[in-house]
Order: structure tokens, then C-alpha cells, then sequence
């Protein structure tokens, strides 16, 4: 009753399981990229992904799609080659990258990127080698972050249960049960049932998070402060910030949705007005290694001191990265209540926990967290507050305890959370 096996793969023991993941790959395409006829779009994906992977080809293909790329992943073989490879190699990335990553954003080529790897896969490699080619991969691959970040083109970060995640999240379940466990939740965070119009469920769910982010922009707070049992935070906002939601536009005008699933509203922090201590409440995957219980302090915008339980060398080389890096260039707002806070599972994934939870990015701010700011320079965002650095990484702060109030342009206080929910 568990699994049949027909020509070598897995049938999942999941009712209809085929139907909910034609759903997915139809809301992936039509929602998420929102795919138009003769766009060119990438994905990238782990090798046990290629059902997924096949089921998003053919129904972005259905949409007019000009041809879908699709760049296959091994945490194995990356693991290997990072445990084994020359400080040389790992740091000189082939010219072609960089290229490539040109050829593809000049192209406008659409990124669908599908998690579902071990968030601690590379524990055993030695932390200062993980961000050695880290930090180098990120500079070749400039390029793509560039378009992603100032939504030259369109992008969307998605889920699948892959094995070693999977039970990860749910170590008591047999492998198999895991898998089935973690797709069953991948389908329900993301509004997808066999007896509903899952277009229609997100667009209500779109229209909710605008609501919010329409009040936050007529608010035009000054700053934001948070207090709870492990945080006393102040944020300055960047001027002539701008609150987003679910949805964003890319280049050519058209609707995207980034991150499904979605809980969250967020906008540009100031980076050189943030002081006071946070503490992470869930924890956080990177580059492979898990960091946990994550404690930041700042003062006038920047990391001061920085602990973790584990993965503290990682969190250092992370904040080292750049000059950027020891900065914050996200604050998003999301209740406790929330659908994936509710189910009171930790993912161990940024993707599905940071919409669990308030949380904060070190790094880089999304130009269009300003108002005109993806036709603005670099120099141009920065003298308005905003971040730059070549990594972008969420860290959830959110809690039942935390308190959050508005600074107005006057210094008045407006409450905007109560007991980690809307006031």
C-alpha cells in the first residue's frame, strides 16, 4: 500500500498526488513566472525533481514558452567537489559563468528555482571552504543577481519534498512517509487541493497582502521598533520606501509572484539607522550549513557583535562577505498566526519558515523598495538608505511575544503588531 514501483520509480502513496502536482506546475507557470508566449525561462532543480521539473516544461510550453532550460543539481557531487577541490579551484570560477549568466538576463530569461535539498548538507565541509566559493560564485554570477534583485525579469523561488529535507523536518517518519508528509504540507502552504480554483485562492490571497502594504505606504513611517523576550531593535526606513507584497513586475510590466508560498509584506530598512540587539527565532539554512539561535547587535546600521549555537563561523564569513553584508536589506512583517506558523513545523528552509515569521535580510535591498529606484544607480539608493552587497539572506525574527510600532515622521508611536499579529 505504500509505494508501487513501475519502471524504477516511485508511485507516491499521496491520493491523486498527480492531479495536485499538475496543479502546482500550473500554478507555477501561470501565476508564479507567469510564463508569456515566446519567453525564454530556467530552472533549476536537484536530480530527484525531474517529475516536477517535466510537469512545469510542459505547461510552460502550453503557455507559448520559446524553450524552458533546465540546470540539474547533485548535493553529493557539489559536496565532493568542496571537500576535495584546491582553494585555487574553488575560488576561480570558470570564465563561462559569468557569460552565461550575461546571455541569460540579457535574454530576459525567467528563473523558476525548486528547494528541496538537505538544508544541512554540507556540515561536514569545513565552513571556510563553503564560503570561499561561495562568495566567488556570487560575484561571477553578478549578473543574475543584478536582473533577479531589481526585477529585470521575472523569478520565483519554490519547494519540493526531496529525501534527506524531508526528513529533516520530520525525523520520527520512515523516508518514504517523510516525503509524502512534506509534499502533503508543500500542497497546502501553497492553496493547492484537488477540489478548488487554486488561481483564484492566490489572487484573493494577493489582494489581502496589498491591503496591508497600502496601509503600511500611507503610513510613511519614519522607523520601526521591536521589542520581545530576545529582541530590542530599532530600524530606520529608507527614504521614499515602498512596501511590496506577493506580487511584483518585472521589466517588461508583467506580474510576478517570487516567493510561493507567500505570508509576508516588506520594505527597505535604512542601513545607517538600526541599532538594538535580535535575536533569530527559527533557524537559518546557508550556503548548505544550518545556523542556529542566530544574536546580532547593531549600532548605527551595522553588525557589532554576531553569536550563533551553531554555525557560527559560517554567520562571521557571511557578514564578512562585503562592506554590505554587515547590514540589513530587508524588513518584512509577518503575522503569527500565519498558515505555516500555525502548522507549528519548523522547514528548515527560508523559502516556507520566513512566512512563519518576521524577519530581517542581510545585504542587499530590492531596488524596487524604493520609489523609482530600479531606474536609480547604486550611489543614488545608497544616499536614500538603501543596502547593496552581492548576497541577499533572510533570517527569521518573528514571535507570539513580539511588539511592533511605527515611528511617524513626528516621532508619534503607531501600534503595527500585538502579541506578533496585526494590531
Amino acid at each position: 500500500m505504500k509505494l508501487i514501483l513501475e519502471n524504477g520509480e516511485k508511485i507516491m502513496a499521496i491520493k491523486n498526488f498527480d492531479q495536485l502536482l499538475s496543479k502546482y506546475a500550473d500554478l507555477i507557470t501561470s501565476v508564479g513566472v507567469n510564463v508569456k508566449p515566446g519567453q525564454d525561462i530556467i530552472i533549476y532543480a536537484e536530480i530527484d525533481q525531474a517529475e516536477l521539473v517535466h510537469r512545469i516544461m510542459e505547461a510552460a510550453y502550453q503557455l507559448g514558452a520559446n524553450q524552458v532550460i533546465v540546470e540539474w543539481q547533485d548535493t553529493m557531487l557539489k559536496r565532493e567537489f568542496l571537500k576535495h577541490a584546491s582553494e585555487a579551484t574553488l575560488t576561480n570560477i570558470p570564465a563561462w559563468v559569468s557569460v552565461r549568466a550575461e546571455s541569460l538576463m540579457a535574454n530576459q530569461t525567467s528563473r523558476i528555482s525548486i528547494v528541496s535539498s538537505d538544508p544541512d548538507g554540507f556540515s561536514d565541509v569545513p565552513s571556510d571552504r563553503v564560503s570561499l566559493y561561495e562568495q566567488a560564485y556570487q560575484k561571477a554570477n553578478v549578473a543574475v543577481r543584478q536582473a533577479t534583485m531589481n526585477n529585470d525579469v521575472a523569478w520565483l523561488v519554490v519547494s519540493a519534498a526531496g529525501k534527506e529535507w524531508s526528513q529533516k523536518v520530520f525525523p520520527d517518519a520512515t523516508s518514504d512517509e517523510a516525503q509524502d508528509k512534506l509534499w502533503q504540507e508543500i500542497f497546502k502552504i501553497n492553496r493547492i487541493a484537488l477540489d478548488n480554483d487554486v488561481i483564484a485562492d492566490w489572487q484573493q490571497h494577493i489582494n489581502t497582502l496589498n491591503e496591508k502594504a497600502a496601509w503600511l505606504n500611507e503610513q510613511n513611517f519614519k522607523a520601526l521598533q521591536y521589542h520581545s523576550a530576545k529582541t530590542d531593535l530599532t530600524i530606520g526606513l529608507a527614504e521614499d520606501h515602498v512596501w511590496e507584497a506577493a506580487e511584483s513586475f518585472n521589466k517588461a510590466g508583467n506580474r510576478f509572484v517570487p516567493n510561493m508560498p507567500t505570508e509576508e509584506v516588506f520594505t527597505s530598512p535604512d542601513y545607517r539607522h538600526i541599532d538594538g540587539t535580535v535575536q533569530s527565532t527559527k533557524p537559518l539554512s546557508y550556503a548548505g550549513v544550518l545556523i542556529t539561535d542566530i544574536k546580532l547587535t547593531f549600532a548605527d546600521g551595522q553588525v557589532v557583535a554576531a553569536e550563533a549555537t551553531s554555525g557560527q563561523d559560517v554567520l562571521q564569513q557571511l557578514i564578512q562577505t562585503d562592506a554590505g553584508a554587515a547590514s540589513l536589506g530587508e524588513v518584512s512583517l509577518v503575522p503569527d498566526n500565519s498558515p505555516i506558523s500555525n502548522s507549528d513545523i519548523v522547514f528548515y528552509t527560508t523559502l516556507i519558515d520566513e512566512n512563519a515569521s518576521d524577519h530581517l535580510a542581510l545585504g542587499a535591498a530590492y531596488p524596487s523598495n524604493i520609489k523609482n529606484g530600479t531606474q536609480l544607480s547604486v550611489p543614488e539608493r545608497q544616499a536614500k538608505g538603501q543596502n547593496d552587497s552581492i548576497v541577499h539572506v533572510d533570517f527569521m525574527i518573528g514571535s507570539a511575544d513580539m511588539t511592533i510600532d511605527g515611528v511617524t515622521q513626528d516621532g508619534q508611536l503607531v501600534p503595527v503588531f500585538r502579541q506578533g499579529n496585526w494590531a
